[in-house]
């Protein structure tokens, strides 16, 4: 099963149909940061947001662990270790 939703439809995703996924762990400095930008910036665009931690999934650790932070929009790896507001904000434009 795969940790993202794949879109069946060529049509540009709207808005609300857009999706940024954090990975994270607690404890993680910069999963805190990159938290503060994707929060700040999907509420602005009416983005929606979802974080997994990736502690509850020994799958997602090995494969990300020296990379988390890592964000995605729309099911595509976009960022690690820092979110860039300005190219988060064009990815979602």
């Amino acid at each position: 099963m795969s940790l993202f939703r794949r879109r069946t439809s060529a049509a540009p995703p709207t808005p609300s149909e857009r999706r940024v996924t954090l990975l994270s762990r607690p404890g993680c400095h910069l999963c805190d940061d990159a938290r503060e930008v994707i929060v700040r910036v999907t509420g602005e665009l009416g983005v929606s947001f979802e974080e997994v931690d990736i502690t509850t999934d020994a799958n997602l650790e090995e494969e990300y662990r020296e990379q988390i932070p890592v964000t995605f929009v729309d099911g595509r790896q976009h960022d690690f270790w820092r979110v860039d507001e300005r190219r988060l904000r064009a990815a979602l434009a």
